[in-house]
């Protein structure tokens, strides 16, 4: 199994500059050497292209939708690279760029594996629409519209359906969420493990939910991580830093038992933002997490050949 690295220099989601610088800062930090010393082929898929927007032609395609056609366009092309590497047996890491990338990494892995899991690790719910957003900022809206619910540009970009059951969300460490989002997961059929239900239950209790959850339920899991799920005090270089976060031991604790468990086919690490950071603070962890994730990845390879 190859790793295929896929960089989303996008910020238009978040509306704010920095993010798209990420891709590059962790090519500059290594990234592709630090992967090859676990073992891994590494394939370098380069960026995705992002369209140019005017700041003044935010609202042009959609009153309440900022950068619409640029944030459908940066996806579809996301989604094409996610698809053509998991349909090669390949791991797709997804490295951004701001969250409305998972619209696109949803879709592609979809696309190739037709009963996705997804599990979703984010300060924020991430399922607003344009009626409910208080910012119209499009990634506060990728796991909404990645179960059907939101502006039918969204839920329908690359393909023209429902991308996961919303049976098959698992969402955690949320805990700065909007009014219409606490309405939403008050409904949903989805799993929402806020930071409230986290520290009552403990790491290793959610992680065990979690995992039992999918046996049997899901044929893989594709996982979207944003900085911002790690404490603010800890991961400052994120574009919408909040306190009262997982730790960063949380944090490796749940990938690396995704990775352990056979069923992660693909990973986005979203919402670094280099010009936020401090003292390369945030980037290091999340090379750290990258780092130990794909160990124990390779290391659940390995045991499957032996088995």
């Amino acid at each position: 199994m190859k790793i295929n690295l896929i960089g989303v220099p996008l910020n238009l989601g978040a509306d704010k500059l920095g993010s798209n610088l990420a891709p590059k800062t962790y090519r500059e930090a290594n990234i592709i050497k630090i992967i090859k010393s676990i073992g891994f082929e590494v394939k370098d898929c380069g960026d995705v292209e992002v369209l140019k927007a005017n700041e003044e032609d935010k609202y042009k395609h959609h009153p309440n939708l900022k950068y619409l056609n640029e944030v459908i366009d940066a996806n579809t092309k996301l989604a094409e690279k996610i698809y053509q590497s998991l349909s090669n047996g390949d791991f797709a890491l997804v490295l951004g760029g701001d969250h409305s990338l998972g619209l696109g990494s949803i879709a592609g892995a979809s696309r190739a594996i037709k009963n996705i899991g997804v599990v979703w690790i984010d300060a924020h719910g991430d399922i607003n629409t344009h009626l409910t957003s208080p910012t119209g900022n499009i990634h506060g809206m990728p796991l909404a519209a990645s179960f059907g619910v939101g502006h039918e540009a969204l839920v329908n970009l690359y393909e023209e359906r429902i991308k996961v059951k919303e049976e098959n969300v698992f969402h955690i460490a949320g805990r700065d969420l909007d009014k219409g989002e606490i309405e939403l997961i008050n409904k949903s059929k989805g799993q929402f493990y806020t930071m409230d239900k986290v520290k009552e239950l403990g790491i290793e209790k959610v992680v065990e939910d979690m995992l039992n959850y999918f046996k049997d339920r899901v044929d893989a899991i594709h996982v979207s991580f944003d900085l911002d799920s790690i404490d603010s005090l800890f991961a400052p270089g994120t574009g919408t830093p909040v306190e009262n976060g997982l730790s960063v031991d949380d944090a490796k604790f749940i990938l690396e038992s995704l990775a352990s468990s056979g069923m992660m086919c693909s990973l986005d690490i979203v919402e670094l933002n280099p010009l936020l950071d401090k003292d390369n603070k945030t980037l290091n962890i999340a090379i750290d997490i990258i780092k130990n994730t794909l160990n124990k990845l390779k290391l659940s390879l390995s045991n499957e050949l032996s088995a």
